[in-house]
């Protein structure tokens, strides 16, 4: 956007566009759950014995917040690959 060509900026600004991605997915989680929607990745949930209709009740046991802590740290690692 302001005429920067380097192959080292864009690859930091895609790794800082995904982990914006991700936590904007994740802040908005709630609000989708009252929508009756979830749109988180479901192997990450599966892989935990979450389900979405978890997810819609407002579950808070621990494996929900496994979910939402590997799904963080995925942008974590984004940030980390910036760094």
């Amino acid at each position: 956007i302001l005429g920067v060509r380097d192959i080292h900026a864009d690859h930091a600004a895609s790794h800082i566009g995904k982990a914006q991605g991700i936590v904007t997915c994740l802040r908005a989680t709630p609000y989708h759950s009252t929508k009756q929607k979830v749109f988180l990745p479901m192997d990450i949930c599966m892989l935990h014995g979450v389900s979405q209709e978890d997810f819609i009740r407002g579950k808070q046991e621990k494996n929900v917040r496994d979910v939402i802590y590997d799904i963080a740290s995925q942008a974590h690692i984004h940030l980390d690959h910036v760094r």
